[in-house]
């Protein structure tokens, strides 16, 4: 193609815009409010996912050793809890290190247990971590039946709850971000058919004077284009204005650990390119599908 053609085309495209008034301003509109529902939708449904990520992360396995185990025995212990596949680490725990970590957190009610700092009832443990949160409980399993170990804690039933719960979250998480998706385009590219179709005589004459397909099709495809990116603006400054709100103010008033946004950059650029993307493609692409039909004269 020539590029005074292709400038013909960009031409014919942005004048368009102008000259079909309400009817562009009702594509943008559908565009516009349907790609903020799908913006939404994907910014609540990844952070939902890096939440149970980070739950899931936190899942560790306490493997209390037998008090009449020696330093030699406990050594021993953990180079052959290393040694299991699957196993990330596991760290040494004093059961004078877990008295201190069971009275932080019972803040004033942990005061009580002060008075076992110089008879502690407590186990030395193995904080064992996995590569992989779901090898928890075969790894759990296999540390049950080492030697100098006297119980193994995972949350046993909860853990398992946990996973499947958080499988079934992300199937259906992305159903439904598919289901959205399908949906914009169906809205979007019947609003933009309806503004070709007011148009349908002009293309009529123009196949009749022997233009081909392509120089016709060409300045609805920009036209297709310009409404799809048009109509992102909006949603991609809803995007960067609302999360940035959501990640410094909302977070910071939420106290659970394992509430944990993704961060506003790189999260924020990469979703308004997202955005941009479905609303250039399918404005391109109900372009492409309500042309089509009147280019067979």
């Amino acid at each position: 193609m020539k590029f005074r053609t292709l400038l013909r085309h960009l031409r014919e495209g942005v004048k368009s815009i102008g000259r079909n008034g309400w009817m562009t301003v009702a594509s943008i509109g559908a565009v516009t409010t349907t790609l903020i529902l799908v913006a939404v939708f994907l910014a609540v449904m990844l952070n939902l996912n890096q939440m149970a990520d980070n739950i899931e992360n936190d899942v560790q396995i306490d493997v209390m050793i037998e008090p009449t185990a020696g330093q030699e025995d406990i050594q021993n212990l953990g180079k052959a809890i290393q040694q299991i596949a699957g196993v990330e680490s596991a760290v040494f725990s004093s059961k004078d290190d877990e008295l201190n970590k069971l009275i932080e957190s019972m803040g004033e009610d942990g005061e009580a247990w002060e008075m076992f700092e110089q008879d502690n009832p407590l186990n030395h443990v193995y904080i064992v971590k996995t590569n992989d949160p779901k090898d928890t409980v075969t790894v759990a399993k296999k540390l049950e039946g080492m030697e100098n170990v006297q119980k193994v804690v995972y949350g046993q039933g909860v853990v398992e709850r946990l996973f499947e719960f958080n499988k079934y979250a992300r199937t259906v998480g992305l159903v439904l971000i598919i289901g959205l998706i399908f949906t914009a385009i169906f809205l979007i590219s019947n609003t933009i058919k309806i503004t070709i179709m007011a148009r349908s005589k002009e293309i009529g004459i123009m196949k009749l004077v022997g233009a081909t397909n392509g120089f016709i099709r060409w300045p609805f495809l920009v036209e297709g284009l310009l409404l799809g990116v048009l109509g992102s603006i909006i949603p991609i400054l809803v995007v960067f204005t609302g999360y940035y709100y959501l990640e410094n103010v909302v977070s910071k008033q939420i106290r659970y650990k394992f509430v944990e946004f993704l961060p506003y950059t790189p999260f924020a650029f990469q979703l308004s390119l997202i955005i941009l993307a479905i609303g250039a493609v399918i404005g391109v692409w109900g372009s492409v599908m309500s042309v089509r039909k009147y280019l067979k004269v």
